[in-house]
């Protein structure tokens, strides 16, 4: 970061105390507490770990220096649901990360694609939409499915990275082709009704708690294929 960038002492020392304010704000609520699931402590929490998270960002950026503070996955930090107790409507918004790994499977996946679709496609080779990678996607993803995809990446050369699944409520159903040009810019965190996650770093996760226990990396290995799988499911 450049030092025209850099943030000021003051903006350092204003995180540090707002990070303070959010301590007590969070101690008041919890002393409060009116029950297991209150609204209040909930809010107080994910204003905490929003202040530190700002503060660690700053302190380092300033300073180079971290802090010892571990900010909670988003799977502990979803604001408070505000949306309609009954939906009508529901968005589901999916996003699946993928690495080329094996360019030449990816290709000839493409290229069987266009034989089947086109006479002579093998006897020519490939087709202007199958010769580069850029190609060969746009064909796989418009003849398969996104869950065929998941299911059967390595087939076509390619390997899972991170995946989220986000179910949103919404009041009334948009209206046909509204938001196809920004799919993902109305997007409410306060209006998701339940989410899914995949990511190898639970891999990682799961396996440093098995091998504590003395279990076999491969069982573990095979569970957290399974795990994947079953969340691509959904």
């Amino acid at each position: 970061m450049s030092d025209a960038a850099q943030p000021t002492a003051a903006e350092v020392r204003a995180a540090a105390e707002a990070v303070k304010a959010a301590l007590d704000r969070h101690l008041a609520a919890v002393e409060r507490r009116s029950g297991e699931d209150d609204p209040a402590v909930y809010e107080a929490f994910n204003e905490l770990a929003a202040a530190a998270e700002e503060y660690d960002e700053l302190l380092y950026d300033r300073y180079d220096e971290v802090t010892p503070f571990e900010i909670p996955g988003t799977d502990d930090t979803l604001p408070p649901y505000t949306g309609p107790e009954e939906p009508n409507a529901l968005s589901v918004l999916i996003r699946r990360d993928y690495v080329v790994v094996e360019p030449q499977r990816l290709l000839a996946q493409a290229q069987r694609v266009e034989a089947v679709e086109e006479s002579g496609a093998v006897a020519e080779g490939f087709d202007a939409a199958a010769r580069t990678v850029h190609g060969a996607l746009g064909v796989l993803f418009g003849e398969f499915e996104p869950d065929e995809i998941a299911s059967r990446h390595k087939e076509f050369g390619l390997e899972e990275g991170d995946s989220t699944l986000w179910v949103t409520a919404a009041d009334e159903p948009a209206d046909p082709g509204e938001w196809l040009e920004a799919p993902f810019d109305d997007a409410d965190s306060h209006r998701i009704v339940c989410r899914f996650d995949v990511s190898a770093v639970f891999d990682d996760e799961t396996g440093d708690d098995l091998e504590d226990d003395g279990e076999d990396a491969e069982d573990v290995a095979d569970g957290a294929e399974e795990l994947e799988s079953l969340d691509a499911d959904r």
